[in-house]
């Protein structure tokens, strides 16, 4: 105890001889505290100081598989929304040309009766303006009409209401339009009521193969 009642320091002496006093053999190289506590420790954790280099490349190998995992994922997602933008953009194309085709489809009477009235020479004066407005916006829209005379005869666009046979075509042919066909851009919107003419040979030229064949025969 010191004189104003604390505890003495406590002092260590150190022998740092290289030559043993007693056993006059050269003593070891002594080890510094904090470098003997440094390895101490290391011993109880298990590992040494020269380990420490192997698990900072360990941890920039999982950093980089990280990275480039979610690289991965971000350029997937941006994949699939880019797919998502094109499915919507064709979806409310496709819903806009259906909400379309069905309002021209609902207008079709309406042009049928124009050309009827334009047929008799009662469209005149301002049904007429109208009437012409009507049709090149419509036109302006997508709308085609279709179904002439002379024509080949097409069931894809054509519906033969009437049947007649001709030597005069060459093979199935338009020889009248009832009714007036109409596409909207690239779809049929109502098909054309047609009178359809087949190729039927002349009948002098029937006799005249039967007799050809009878000749043959004798």
């Amino acid at each position: 105890m010191s004189e104003h009642g604390g505890e003495e320091p406590h002092v260590v002496v150190r022998d740092r001889r290289r030559i043993d006093p007693q056993t006059g053999e050269v003593r070891p190289p002594e080890v510094d505290d904090e470098e003997s506590s440094t390895g101490r420790h290391a011993a109880e954790d298990g590992e040494s100081p020269a380990a420490a280099p192997a698990d900072d490349a360990g941890s920039e190998d999982d950093v980089r598989k990280q990275l480039e995992e979610r690289t991965a994922d971000l350029q997937r997602l941006t994949a699939e929304y880019a797919n998502y933008r094109k499915r919507v953009e064709r979806d409310r194309e496709l819903a806009a040309g259906n909400a379309k085709a069905m309002l021209v489809g609902q207008l079709l009477s309406v042009l049928d009766d124009i050309e009827r009235a334009d047929a008799h020479g009662d469209l005149t004066g301002a049904f007429k303006t109208v009437a012409d407005k009507l049709a090149a916006t419509l036109q302006r829209s997508g709308l085609t009409a279709f179904g002439e005379p002379d024509e080949p005869f097409d069931p894809s666009v054509h519906e033969a209401v009437q049947h007649d046979t001709s030597p005069d075509v060459a093979g199935p042919t338009v020889s009248a339009v009832l009714r007036r066909g109409y596409r909207f851009g690239d779809r049929v919107v109502r098909a054309a009521l047609v009178a359809v003419t087949d190729y039927e040979a002349p009948a002098g030229a029937s006799d005249e193969v039967s007799e050809s064949a009878g000749t043959e025969q004798d």
